[in-house]
């Protein structure tokens, strides 16, 4: 099946055709508006999705040298996101499903970074541990088959995406902040500080970030203008394995716990390279087959909608017109999505 995927949740325009794992086509175009208020304005990210879908379409219908003619159905995400946002996609495709007479799905966003992962893997294995890491989300995610999830942790807060933008604001750094810190981290000593790490005892897998970034505050207070810039580099070495460490912990003893022999990462941060140089490491001490992504596919994109779209719509699942958006969705428990 050829899938056209349409993603709007945040500040990227994205649209993407598939045919099966092969991507025809996966055109993003990030909203440079937002870096000067060093956060995404949703009504100026809504405004901009306005502007940008149909050339955004038509440019990766160009691509994958295809016709709407030659799309057997359309996947859009319809949450969680920014309720303006993601009406734009939503409404756009559900025109183009009603004008074609072809099936569209609605898709959760974090279900689609999941399988941004999967677009990257040749064969999978279930059941995997996922470890979904973006600006607004953390989780660990127990992948019984596809489209089965079972949600085993989560943030109690803040996500650790969120702790890398706010870090990095109170470095002086700029939008997004988890690039920045992970580029000055790499010629830093992450042993100049030892910053706190959250670890809960009535859940051993769920995660919280808002001490991190606390004392990430309380600890520059203390520091001259001239020590902050000397020491610049370790501060991000510190603060970013502070952040990392948690993860990979968690990670590993729910794949132990649950018993999956395979685990995978998804979404905005598993893009960091100490993430993803750490969590290899530690499954291949543990004896876990590991599935990273292509980072193409780790921050915001169409393609991995339009995957997730796949696994609906090859089973006949299909959604309704009067399917709404729903800015705070839960990855367990879709609300009328399919029929």
């Amino acid at each position: 099946m050829k899938i056209l995927g349409v993603e709007t949740s945040c500040d990227e325009t994205s649209a993407a055709v598939i045919d099966g794992n092969q991507v025809l086509a996966n055109v993003i175009s990030s909203q440079e508006i937002h870096n000067q208020f060093g956060g995404v304005v949703p009504e100026l990210a809504s405004r901009a999705h306005i502007r940008l879908i149909i050339p955004i379409v038509e440019k990766a219908l160009e691509q994958a040298d295809l016709t709407l003619d030659g799309i057997d159905g359309f996947a859009v995400t319809y949450g969680p996101g920014l309720v303006g946002a993601l009406l734009v996609g939503l409404n756009f495709v559900k025109g183009l499903a009603l004008a074609t007479d072809k099936p569209f799905v609605g898709v959760n966003h974090m279900e689609g970074h999941i399988y941004g992962n999967i677009l990257s893997q040749e064969q999978i294995q279930f059941p995997i541990v996922f470890l979904i890491v973006s600006g607004g989300h953390t989780q660990l995610v127990l992948m019984e088959d596809h489209l089965k999830y079972r949600i085993i942790g989560q943030t109690r807060d803040d996500a650790v995406g969120e702790a890398f933008d706010k870090g990095a604001k109170l470095l002086g750094l700029g939008y997004p902040g988890g690039p920045l810190i992970d580029r000055l981290a790499r010629e830093g000593d992450d042993s100049y500080y030892r910053f706190p790490r959250a670890m809960l005892k009535d859940n051993p897998f769920d995660f919280s970030y808002s001490g991190l970034k606390t004392a990430l505050l309380v600890f520059l207070q203390k520091l001259s203008e001239k020590e902050k810039e000397e020491h610049l580099k370790d501060i991000c070495a510190s603060y970013q394995k502070a952040a990392v460490e948690p993860l990979i912990i968690k990670t590993i003893n729910a794949a132990k716990e649950f018993g999956a022999r395979q685990v995978a990462i998804a979404g905005g941060v598993a893009a960091n390279s100490l993430l993803r140089t750490w969590l290899k490491q530690a499954c291949d001490e543990n004896g876990f087959a590991f599935y990273l992504p292509e980072f193409a596919y780790c921050t915001d994109n169409a393609a991995m909608i339009a995957r997730a779209g796949l696994e609906y719509l090859r089973r006949g699942q299909k959604s309704p017109l009067t399917l709404n958006a729903y800015p705070a969705l839960k990855l367990a428990g879709k609300i009328g999505a399919t029929q």
